[in-house]
């Protein structure tokens, strides 16, 4: 969960203060607000992985000595600020704050808690809030998990992708089988009661034997929440260049069907409830509440090179680069690259493209003749539940969540 692609949008320009359209700050007090900080560093670089970050040797140069890891935390803390001075007077504590990359745990600890601190003292945190980090199962410790503990973060999300060798070794992954378990139990001990475990399915020469041991790894090490995503091929990765030249096999639409219902199954048995398409928990309480902040469209200030955020309709992103990310800050202006404001129509499909993802489906009322005569088709198909139907309320069934790209272009449309 978190991470930032690589590529960005085309959109228009930034003010040079980020200022944002009166309109979208227009029944802010009523939205929820959340922050995404992007840390994008990475010890190496996984072959699967698109996502916008950096290793050392790649900073070297072109803005590197702005970029230094070293220093970030006081970089992205001027963005904090500078997000105080867009938001202006409002009023909003921040109810979700999700710290992702890259691998955000290869800063100190102390930096992350100075992030969060940044966002406590300009901000203020809601009662409750949700404050969480990604983790490479390789950079934490029990030290480390009782320093971001104690500093105010309580949720922890590890990368473990696989508990078999020979697949993490197609993913470039850099951790041992069975640290990621491991992790789990420290961050217990740690004080945090809720602990995700991120895996990925579908990895070239992995069987069906591999992913229920993994399943089982997993379940077994006591999380409160599991992901598990299909792995995308992304072009210009290390990956889609090993599959053209036939070095490994191209993944399987077929394959990802079948490992996804054997996770459904295990995680069921296992008291994990589907919440969203990709994501199961054992509790309501044990939920991402950040990412249903995004699944809702709600306000989230992201944070970072190349992070992305919205506010009222409108949707901005960052420069990618961090060297660029740093100086346009320490020049006292916004590190924005482009932004869009949504048309209405473009909230709706929206709506309906992440809301139907959800346990609770998106409302019937929101779609158009052609989509509400394309979800009546979809309930005889086995596509939605039946229940929900009536009550207004178009909601996924397990052959649904299968097809669920497929569901929402025809109830788009």
């Amino acid at each position: 969960m978190g991470g930032m692609p690589s590529v960005l949008p085309d959109g228009e320009p930034l003010p040079e203060n980020g200022a944002l359209p009166i309109a979208a700050l227009a029944g802010a007090g009523e939205r929820p607000l959340g922050f995404y900080l992007h840390v994008p560093y990475c010890a190496a670089r996984c072959g699967y992985c698109d996502f916008n970050t950096y290793t050392a040797s790649e900073l070297r140069g072109s803005g590197g000595a702005l970029a230094s890891r070293d220093n970030y935390a006081d970089t992205l803390i001027e963005e904090i600020r500078l997000a105080r001075k867009v938001l202006g007077d409002d009023p909003r504590a921040v109810e979700t704050v999700f710290v992702g990359g890259g691998t955000p745990t290869l800063l100190a600890a102390g930096d992350l808690v100075r992030m969060l601190g940044a966002i406590r003292d300009e901000f203020g945190l809601a009662d409750g809030a949700e404050v969480t980090t990604e983790a490479n199962p390789e950079s934490v410790d029990p030290g480390y998990l009782a320093e971001l503990r104690e500093g105010g973060f309580n949720r922890v999300s590890f990368g473990m992708q696989s508990a078999k060798q020979h697949v993490l070794r197609v993913l470039d992954r850099q951790h041992t089988p069975g640290r990621p378990e491991a992790c789990v139990a420290e961050a217990r001990a740690a004080g945090f009661d809720h602990v995700n475990l991120d895996l990925i399915y579908g990895t070239p020469g992995e069987s069906d034997d591999d992913w229920r041991a993994s399943l089982d790894a997993a379940i077994g090490a006591g999380p409160d929440h599991v992901s598990a995503y299909a792995l995308i091929v992304e072009e210009g990765t290390q990956l889609a260049r090993r599959i053209r030249r036939g070095e490994v096999p191209m993944t399987d639409d077929d394959v990802h069907a079948d490992r996804y219902l054997i996770a459904d199954e295990r995680f069921a048995a296992a008291g994990f409830d589907w919440y969203e398409v990709s994501n199961w928990a054992t509790s309501v309480a044990g939920r991402c509440r950040h990412n249903e902040l995004y699944w809702r469209g709600a306000d989230w200030w992201g944070a970072g090179p190349g992070a992305h955020s919205h506010v009222g309709g409108v949707r901005w992103w960052n420069v990618k680069h961090p060297g660029a990310y740093a100086q346009a800050l320490a020049e006292g202006r916004t590190p924005g690259a482009g932004r869009e404001v949504l048309a209405d129509e473009d909230r709706r499909v929206e709506r309906i493209l992440l809301e139907l993802r959800l346990v609770e489906g998106c409302p019937l009322d929101v779609l158009k003749p052609a989509g509400a005569a394309a979800a009546q088709r979809a309930v005889s198909d086995g596509l939605l539940e039946s229940g929900p139907y009536a009550d207004g309320r178009a909601v996924l069934t397990l052959r649904g969540r299968l097809l669920a790209d497929a569901v929402v272009r025809d109830l788009v449309d």
